[in-house]
């Protein structure tokens, strides 16, 4: 299968993008036309949350896509989704603190402490910050390949907070946690399955002996 151009993937993108900001322009003008319902902030706090676990379980899934032949180009839509599901973790959080809580930093500390639910959906968004602040290909770059597979492997972290979080939340119907909980499943059986395709395809020789660079300086010991 032959992959799309670069500019096709540049089109690709800018729909993503175009298509991605929908549901936040759909509630924007649900708030100026009084279209949200009797509770506003719930419809937003939903909305948003929904949408973020989404957008997170999609960027995960790009990766296992990318692997089918003439798939790794997808490669290059993983950032744009990653940032629109930050974009409306921010928007959720943002809902919570301003227009719940009226930024009262003491009362939201209390709440997060003392319900569960809050703490593992605040715990998701905290892991997306330093995913969303190195995902230009600088900062990858600065913190290397290897150091930078390692932090963004948290996304799967994240996305299970997040599921627990909406799994708290709800207090009968649980088929649409449920749901999440069954992609995210197969999501992380398809990773560890790749990981061990490819410890398969490299077995490892036996331990190696260290490189003693300097003859005189302390080594570890057993």
């Amino acid at each position: 299968m032959k992959p799309p151009s670069e500019s096709t993937i540049r089109l690709l993108n800018r729909g993503l993008f175009v298509a991605g900001t929908v549901p936040f322009l759909s509630l924007a003008l649900g708030s100026l036309t009084h279209g949200l319902g009797a509770n506003p902030v719930e419809t937003i706090s939903h909305s948003s949350g929904l949408w973020t676990l989404r957008l997170l379980l999609g960027t995960l899934a790009i990766t296992p896509l990318a692997k089918f032949p003439g798939g790794h180009w997808l490669i290059r839509l993983r950032r744009t989704t990653a940032l629109l599901a930050f974009f409306y973790a921010c928007l959720h959080v943002s809902n919570y603190v301003i227009f719940d809580h009226f930024l009262d930093a003491r009362e939201i500390w209390r709440d997060i402490i003392r319900r569960p639910f809050l703490a593992a959906g605040m715990t998701s968004f905290l892991i997306m910050v330093p995913l969303a602040a190195t995902s230009s290909r600088a900062l990858a770059r600065r913190l290397g390949h290897r150091n930078w597979r390692l932090l963004h492997r948290w996304a799967y972290v994240s996305a299970a907070a997040g599921i627990f979080h909406y799994f708290w939340l709800v207090k009968r119907d649980t088929s649409g946690p449920a749901f999440y909980v069954a992609i995210l499943a197969v999501l992380l059986c398809l990773r560890l399955d790749d990981a061990s395709r490819r410890r398969a395809s490299h077995p490892s020789t036996g331990p190696r002996q260290p490189t003693i660079a300097n003859p005189s300086a302390p080594q570890p010991t057993d």
